[in-house]
């Protein structure tokens, strides 16, 4: 009887863990906006004292040397975090170009 009870556990776990590991990766990326996850991020990013940044939403495969803090619509963009402000660094690189 024992046996019984202890496959009927390992069964019900293993259904559990089968439907949770299908849905969890995409319920996270499933649709959720640029606008939405610049927001929590900057959420963060503002409780921790974080100043002065930018973030930007990119297509996937474009984001340079940015660090890539996460992505939105449906994967199909990247979310980059820039410490500084982004005119600051991009005068620099524009001089150096002339």
């Amino acid at each position: 009887m024992k046996t019984w009870k202890l496959a009927a556990l390992l069964f019900l776990c293993a259904s559990a863990l089968a439907q949770t590991s299908d849905t969890a990766p995409n319920a996270s990326t499933a649709r959720k906006s640029c606008d939405d996850l610049k927001a929590e991020i900057s959420k963060k990013l503002d409780a921790k004292g974080v100043t002065p940044y930018t973030l930007d939403a990119v297509d996937k495969g474009k984001e340079g040397d940015a660090k890539v803090v996460g992505t939105c619509e449906g994967g199909t963009k990247s979310m980059l975090y820039t410490r500084g402000t982004a005119a600051a660094e991009t005068k620099p690189a524009a001089a150096k170009k002339q």
